[in-house]
């Protein structure tokens, strides 16, 4: 009898690539991970996993490689936890008869404007936006919304490319990096000030609702993720109903979807809809928060199985962010083992060795590690957190001292 094979195209590092793979493994399938470079994911010849090299940005070479590889296996599914790649997932179950997402809506959500305008159509509150193509289209919508406004690009994720414009003089500036980015559509969005909430869904259930923090702006790098947000019922309550308003308006409701929205003075206000599973650390702190393994249950309905969305407790769970203030060259990051050890520490984790460049980004690439906890109360979990995080260290060179140093 053919193996069980659960194919993953592409994969992500910081921990969410990985835990598809274990997943997939518990569940007795084989994964098989096509990426057009393997070798950016460490995990996979770290646990010996297959992987095979292929374009995955070419759907008819998607669906040839798939194709020899049911000659081998039985492909129970196709997945993956990148959402560049979600449209062609939808695609590819739709040629070989899998279960899986509908492309055509994946494609629609994963355009901001595109997103926005059906959101919009459908009385779903956002912000009031503009598309522009060009320094004078960005110009005159900022003065149309007025200062300040969201700058970014109309496609990506992790914030990359977001910035809060708060004069014209970073407005200039911002719109001069996304055309010189080659972003040809650029999205000018009022700024929704208020407590950010992060909304978890899988199918049409809400699983959990997520306060976040970021950093300093203008830029929206996050420092920490509490599962769940302190609501009342009412609050709660609006959440939810904003968020399946947001799936019958998009056509999601298969799999997992992602919702990030401000608390206004007007009330809840839509951000975002990520036709996803979130990224690290959202499933884990799911897990230790309701005991919901929603990453095993993504692969479950990847697979055509039932999943089981039953909170098994209920506690606080948090991860806050090592989020460094300088650029250079990291000397040393340490105290990983003294903070795993703190009790009600769930994980530790550095994404990044010493000796390397330190290179601000603005987005979810500045964070340099996490801390994980959980205790059965919020303001348990809060002084666990800020227990470990203070024996965490590290030192930063900048990058003149360094040029300095190195000079005969």
């Amino acid at each position: 009898m053919a193996k069980r094979a659960l194919i993953q195209l592409e994969g992500l590092q910081m921990g969410t690539g990985l835990l598809y793979v274990q997943a997939a493994l518990r569940l007795g399938l084989h994964p098989i991970t096509l990426s057009a470079d393997p070798a950016r994911y460490d995990y996979l010849a770290a646990d010996r996993i297959e992987a095979i090299r292929v374009d995955t940005d070419n759907l008819d070479t998607l669906i040839r490689e798939c194709s020899r590889l049911c000659a081998t296996y039985d492909i129970a599914g196709i997945t993956s936890a990148n959402e560049s790649f979600y449209a062609k997932v939808g695609k590819l179950c739709q040629h070989f008869d899998l279960p899986g997402p509908n492309p055509a809506f994946i494609e629609r959500c994963c355009d901001k404007f595109t997103q926005r305008r059906i959101l919009a159509e459908a009385g779903v509150p956002i912000p009031d936006y503009r598309l522009a193509t060009n320094a004078n289209d960005v110009e005159s919508s900022a003065a149309e919304i007025g200062l300040p406004v969201v700058l970014k690009p109309t496609v990506g994720k992790g914030s990359s490319g977001v910035r809060l414009c708060r004069n014209v003089e970073e407005l200039a500036e911002h719109t001069a990096y996304l055309l010189g980015e080659k972003h040809p559509r650029i999205l000018v969005e009022e700024y929704a000030q208020g407590p950010y909430y992060s909304v978890n869904i899988m199918g049409n259930d809400v699983i959990g609702i997520a306060a976040g923090d970021f950093g300093r702006p203008p830029h929206f790098v996050y420092r920490e993720f509490t599962f769940p947000a302190v609501l009342t019922d009412d609050e709660h309550d609006r959440i939810t109903d904003l968020s399946q308003s947001c799936l019958r308006a998009l056509g999601l409701g298969w799999g997992p979807t992602n919702i990030e929205l401000r608390w206004t003075t007007l009330g809840p206000v839509v951000i975002e809809v990520n036709p996803r599973l979130a990224g690290t650390p959202d499933p884990q702190l799911i897990q230790l928060a309701y005991g919901i393994d929603l990453i095993t249950d993504h692969i479950k309905v990847v697979i055509g199985e039932a999943c089981d969305l039953r909170r098994r407790h209920s506690h606080t769970a948090a991860a806050r962010f090592l989020v460094p203030d300088r650029e250079g060259i990291l000397d040393l990051i340490s105290g990983g083992s003294g903070a795993a050890a703190v009790p009600g520490v769930a994980d530790v984790k550095f994404y990044v060795k010493p000796k390397t460049p330190i290179v601000r980004k603005g987005d979810y690439r500045d964070c340099i590690g996490h801390v994980i906890a959980a205790s059965p109360s919020f303001t348990q979990t809060e002084a666990i957190l800020q227990r470990a995080v203070d024996l965490i260290d590290w030192s930063i060179t900048p990058l003149d001292e360094t040029k300095q140093s190195a000079a005969p």
